[in-house]
């Protein structure tokens, strides 16, 4: 399975696969014909009142990590249709928070790979 993450401001690649905005809010200042998405997963993002008690800061990103995966149960079919994705060619992640490591696309890519953990 090829999921890939993948900075918004980053040019789109031949590399990329299939493209998918993770993110609720549109990334400020890139147009969409710029972006050169095949889909926008808004219902997968992080809900809005957990984006704003997360504010990016890393101490948080464990609680963070749990909070979205309980999140994401919510969304198996939408899971599945990317899993499947990923297994008939690449896919790409498109998120635009600036830290690398800290981000909800990072939790989203380690649960299509991995599955929804059993517990939390």
């Amino acid at each position: 399975m090829d999921v890939r993450l993948k900075r918004a401001y980053e040019p789109p690649s031949d590399e990329d696969g299939y493209r998918v905005l993770v993110d609720r809010l549109w990334p400020r200042g890139v147009s969409k014909k710029e972006a050169e998405l095949d889909a926008w997963e808004k219902e997968l993002a992080p809900s809005s009142k957990l984006r704003e008690w997360f504010g990016h800061e890393p101490g948080r990103f464990p609680e963070f990590r749990r909070r979205y995966i309980a999140e994401l149960r919510a969304n198996r079919a939408r899971l599945r249709e990317l899993r499947r994705r990923a297994r008939i060619g690449t896919l790409t992640l498109v998120y635009s928070a600036h830290d690398s490591e800290h981000n909800d696309a990072v939790v989203l890519a380690e649960v299509l790979r991995r599955g929804l953990p059993k517990s939390d």
